[in-house]
């Protein structure tokens, strides 16, 4: 079957042939009729089968005519991430040019005052974000509700992402009835239950069976040490058969690590990953494609969709966590019927995860340099096995010093400077260095000399009693003065008082001479 035989337009058909594609693929012969039919589609397919154009090219025909509102799209297209959603925008451009259709571009990382400049003239198909649709639409700067076409693609990356309860918020606001499209590579139950809830009689579209990976991919599984991982991976990388390469890795701060080491190794590389700028990000796909680079280290976020055509060979730097990633990475080559190649470095914690992989796609890797699958280049052989590490020469230590209680060992195993308890200084240096201990006095240790405590000091909360005298005169003062004169005072009670203190502390003018006789 032929382009023609599918009812697109004459423009489209020209365009289609400009682009230099002749036969469509399966999923585009199945899904492209009851698309222009205006039929609810769920098409399951694997990545790299062309089901972006299955959608794309009906969705030009069918709003060839009718005229766009501001602020109000005729069609709606969701994407998980903004590399997916530019590549659909590429190709509207690309198998549209002979149609005056208006298209705008949601994502983050651009600039919304263009977005709603655009909005704001009328689009006839948008291609968003979930995450920054609902941030226009919270603010009242876009409405739904004469969009009558939306395509969900690569749902079960919205499922993984978390946006399938934005999808189902953006599915109320839209008009009912509408034409709903569905895209993904598997089908899990969740994605399920959101096709029966907002389609209405779906056909159910698959080309192969979920999770499965393209037959043109040649697919090895290079088993190897974690410290050889590097030189296996440069030396596949020099194969002279590698034209260009994407390597994926499963955390984004390994990447600028393995392109520093790339660059030292002579590649011409870049990266990109989810922390980076969307213009930076597009530069970098742009210099790939153009082949200004030809190896490009890249998280998930450049797993899925991406449409980077001639992508000779694959690299799983890591075993990914999710089998189902494995598929979508390996999809970035053996596309549009060309074949490719894909090396997955496995180490012994991830044969757990290389397991999980071989269960969903539902085969057995060929391990690479096994009898069945000989090593064609020669380099990363001495890789492949674990590493020799040279140790440190020992060096021998002084027997510990019984008697210092284990102080020395216990400083020792802190570090640094201590002080003996027999009063020589002792040097321990950082591990595997010889400790060197400072000459100690020899002989018997002086036995420590008995020291009679001193005698506790009252309490400040305690009186403080003079020693004893003898009773005094209560009548008179019998203090002498300087002039030899005595000084008598009465009291203007009947009693007479006294100075000084008497039984208990008390002051003797608080006190009576009777209560004291």
């Amino acid at each position: 079957m032929s382009f023609e035989e599918l009812g697109l337009s004459e423009e489209l058909l020209r365009a289609v042939a400009d682009s230099g594609y002749n036969d469509p693929t399966p999923i585009q012969r199945q899904a492209i009729p009851p698309v222009l039919m205006g039929r609810d589609i769920i098409g399951v397919a694997q990545t790299g089968t062309g089901k972006t154009a299955s959608f794309v090219l009906p969705m030009i025909d069918i709003l060839a005519e009718g005229r766009s509102r501001a602020r109000m799209p005729r069609s709606l297209i969701l994407e998980p991430t903004r590399e997916l959603a530019q590549q659909v925008s590429e190709n509207f451009d690309k198998y549209g040019k002979y149609h005056k259709l208006s298209m705008a571009l949601l994502i983050g990382g651009v600039s919304m005052g263009d977005q709603l400049a655009t909005l704001e003239k009328g689009v006839d198909v948008l291609i968003a974000t979930p995450g920054r649709l609902m941030d226009l639409f919270g603010r009242g700067k876009i409405m739904l509700n004469q969009c009558g076409l939306l395509v969900i693609d690569e749902a079960d990356r919205m499922l993984d992402m978390g946006f399938i309860p934005d999808i189902e918020e953006i599915c109320t606001k839209l008009p009912s009835p509408r034409q709903t499209l569905l895209f993904s590579a598997t089908m899990p139950p969740p994605i399920k239950k959101l096709a029966d809830r907002f389609m209405s009689d779906p056909k159910m579209i698959e080309v192969a069976r979920p999770a499965s990976t393209n037959a043109s991919i040649a697919q090895f599984v290079v088993e190897c040490s974690p410290r050889g991982k590097r030189e296996v991976l440069r030396g596949l990388l020099r194969d002279p058969e590698v034209r260009n390469a994407i390597v994926f890795c499963n955390r984004k701060r390994d990447i600028k690590e393995l392109v520093d080491s790339l660059k030292r190794a002579g590649f011409a590389v870049s990266q990109i990953h989810g922390d980076m700028d969307q213009s930076d990000r597009i530069r970098e796909l742009d210099r790939f494609k153009s082949g200004d680079i030809t190896i490009i280290v890249a998280s998930d976020v450049a797993a899925r969709g991406l449409d980077i055509p001639g992508v000779s060979h694959v690299v799983n730097y890591d075993v990914p966590h999710h089998a189902e990633d494995y598929v979508h990475r390996i999809g970035r080559t053996g596309r549009a019927g060309r074949t490719g190649i894909a090396y997955t470095l496995a180490t012994e914690d991830e044969a757990e995860s290389l397991a999980e992989v071989e269960k969903l796609i539902r085969q057995k890797i060929p391990r690479y340099g096994s009898a069945a699958v000989p090593i064609l280049i020669a380099e990363p052989q001495a890789a492949l096995a674990e590493p020799k590490v040279a140790m440190p020469t020992p060096v021998a230590v002084p027997p510990e010093d019984a008697s210092d209680g284990g102080e020395l060992k216990r400083r020792r195993r802190r570090g640094g400077r201590g002080r003996r308890s027999d009063g020589g200084e002792e040097i321990v240096p950082s591990s595997m260095a010889p400790v060197v201990p400072r000459p100690v006095q020899s002989g018997p240790r002086e036995e420590p000399r008995y020291v009679e405590p001193l005698a506790a000091e009252p309490s400040a909360f305690e009186p403080r009693l003079p020693p004893r005298a003898p009773a005094p005169d209560y009548r008179r003062d019998t203090r002498g003065r300087g002039d030899g004169r005595r000084d008598e005072r009465r009291d203007r009670d009947d009693g007479e008082r006294f100075i000084g203190f008497g039984p208990e502390g008390i002051p003797g003018f608080l006190m009576h001479k009777a209560t004291l006789e």
